[in-house]
Order: C-alpha cells, then sequence, then structure tokens
C-alpha cells in the first residue's frame, strides 16, 4: 500500500519551507524586528569587540614627524548557539476515514492534519525564541527551566545598570529620572548613534508610572485629556522614553509559569542603532542542512516502526544577542 507521507510534498525542504511560513502569533520583540535574523553556517560565533582610542592631536613645528596612531584593544568571545528540538507524531487515527478510491483531494487532506501539527510546534519554537530574546534584552539568557545559559555582563566583563525612577514617592519628578536614563544609554553607547529609547515595563510598573501625579499632570491637557481615558498600554513617550507594558510569559515543561519581565521591573534598550542586537540562526544537524546558511526553524518527517504513524520533528537552533549589553538598562519602581 502506498505511503503518502512519502509523497515528495512532505520531503524536509518542504515541510522546513511550510513551517517557517506559519504566522509567529508570539513576540512583540519579534514585531518590533529589534532582534534580525543572521543566518549562520556555524553552531558557534566569534563575536569581537574592538575599542578605538580617540585622543587629542598637539601641533608640531612644520617638517615634525607626526604622531603615531594608536590601535584599540581587540578582544574575541565565543558563544555557541543552543539546540532547542522538539517532536510530535501524526497517528493513523487522525487521517482514518480521508482516504478515498480515486480522490483527488486526499493529499490535501493530509497536509492540513500536518499543518494543524507544524502550526503548534512553531508557535511553541516562536514564545521560545521570544523568551530567549526577553533575556538577551535583560543581559541574561534563560533556558526554560531558568538556568542561565549565557549572562552577557559577565561575558562581556561589565556590570548591569538599574536605576529607580522613584514611583512610590509622589513627589518624585519622573521627567528629570528620564533624562538621567537617557545620559546612561547615551554614555553607555560611546558615540554609536540611536533613533529613539523603548522601554517594555511589568504590568504593576506600568500602572505606577502611568498614575504618578507628576506623569498625570504633564498629561492632563495633552489632546484635551485623551490620554487619561485611553488605553496607553501600547505605548507613550514621557521624558524621551517610549513606555509600553508587556505581559509576555510562559509554562515551563513542570507547568511553572515564568514571566519574562519581573513584577515592579521595566527594561530600557536603544532603538535603530547600527548593530546592536541580532539573533544567529545555526543550520540543522541534517545530512541536507551541512555546510548551509542557518533557517529559523526546521521541520522533517519519518515513519514510525511498523508504519503505525509518522514522527514529526523540528528543531531551531537560535542566540539571540546583544553586542553591546551596556546599553541596557533595567528601572525599578
Amino acid at each position: 500500500m502506498q505511503n503518502l507521507f512519502a509523497n515528495p510534498a512532505f520531503s524536509m525542504a518542504n515541510l522546513t519551507a511550510a513551517i517557517n511560513y506559519v504566522p509567529n502569533r508570539y513576540g512583540r520583540l519579534e514585531d518590533l524586528n529589534l532582534f534580525p535574523a543572521k543566518p549562520t553556517r556555524f553552531r558557534q560565533i566569534i563575536i569581537e569587540e574592538r575599542n578605538g582610542v580617540l585622543n587629542l592631536l598637539p601641533t608640531m613645528p612644520p617638517g615634525s614627524p607626526g604622531t603615531v596612531g594608536t590601535r584599540g584593544k581587540r578582544k574575541v568571545r565565543s558563544f555557541v548557539i543552543p539546540h532547542i528540538p522538539h517532536d510530535d507524531v501524526v497517528l493513523p487515527e487522525e487521517v482514518q476515514g480521508i482516504r478515498a478510491f480515486g480522490s483527488e483531494t486526499e493529499l490535501e487532506t493530509l497536509a492540513g492534519v500536518l499543518a494543524r501539527h507544524l502550526e503548534t510546534m512553531r508557535n511553541k519554537h516562536a514564545i521560545t525564541l521570544e523568551h530567549l530574546r526577553m533575556g538577551a534584552l535583560k543581559g541574561e539568557i534563560l533556558d526554560a527551566d531558568g538556568s542561565t545559559i549565557y549572562n552577557l555582563y559577565d561575558e562581556f566583563g561589565i556590570d548591569a545598570t538599574t536605576m529607580s525612577l522613584g514611583l512610590a514617592d509622589a513627589k518624585t519628578n519622573v521627567r528629570n529620572k528620564c533624562v538621567k536614563v537617557l545620559g546612561e544609554m547615551e554614555k553607555a553607547l560611546q558615540g554609536e548613534f540611536m533613533t529613539s529609547v523603548r522601554c517594555l515595563c511589568s504590568p504593576s510598573f506600568f500602572e505606577a508610572l502611568t498614575s504618578h501625579a507628576n506623569v498625570v499632570e504633564s498629561y492632563s491637557r495633552f489632546q484635551e485629556g485623551a490620554w487619561l481615558r485611553e488605553d496607553v498600554r501600547s505605548g507613550f513617550t514621557y521624558g524621551g522614553i517610549t513606555f509600553e507594558e508587556y505581559r509576555g510569559q510562559a509554562s515551563s515543561a513542570d507547568g511553572t509559569v515564568r514571566k519574562f519581565i519581573a513584577d515592579g521591573e521595566a527594561h530600557c534598550f536603544p532603538v535603530g542603532t547600527v548593530d546592536t542586537f541580532g539573533t544567529y540562526f545555526a543550520p540543522a544537524d541534517f545530512n541536507e542542512t551541512v555546510n548551509t546558511l542557518g533557517q529559523p526553524v526546521y521541520a522533517k518527517q519519518a515513519p514510525r516502526q511498523f508504519d503505525r504513524g509518522t514522527d514529526l520533528h523540528t528543531q531551531s537552533n537560535p542566540l539571540p544577542m546583544c553586542h553591546r549589553p551596556g546599553v541596557l538598562i533595567k528601572l525599578t519602581a
């Protein structure tokens, strides 16, 4: 009897293309395009840091030899890209009853069953990637169980920056606090430009910010008080920083719900820099993908023993990275 899964439509290349076309329903960071994809051919990436040395040039008499330029120190760091596999199975019961003699829609119905499985698997990879990216945005990339994959501050040998907005005090000048945050971030950029600063906030932090007397007074006359009546959780700009409420969370394998941003905290980051953020994708460990550029997600299928169903295998090999963790600032209420 013919095995429908042997059809070329269900090959690794076609399934991989299909799973990458499934819309990514999870991920504010994906929407912001903050971590653009950087496909690589290797399981390991090398990040080189080179600090240029700038100094004032003295005047010299005509004919004097010029001052000799000093080269910046160079540091090289290596990071192994995590491997995230996820498997599922299509059982014969799921396609039972779709076979009809001479049917021309048989493959389409089977493709629909596969599409439902692939969509669920793709969404799990998507929320996992969002969790990794949020970790990179906070300076500590965490695994699903909460363990640390990479602490970027330790890797780059710098200290994390935490600042308080003093929202518990009604007399705090929140705008001046925001200006200080901008100053710290501009100093950490070391000359690189940015177009704006965005801050993703936990619900409790966002509520404390939007209900602070200083902030409410500033917006009381803005557009006839529309800001005080409307839902501004999608983002509003105050003191040069665009604040946005972020409710990202997911459950681990043991059922523990993990909030991507802890209560009472917020995280600021620059937008519009040249190359501060990126997501490196390594190729899958398949024979077909050797020496190829990595894709966000891979999918492959194989018959189970005695043809008692079909195993689906998906995997992603992502490493979101902040190349300059010194620009990341954590805010507390």
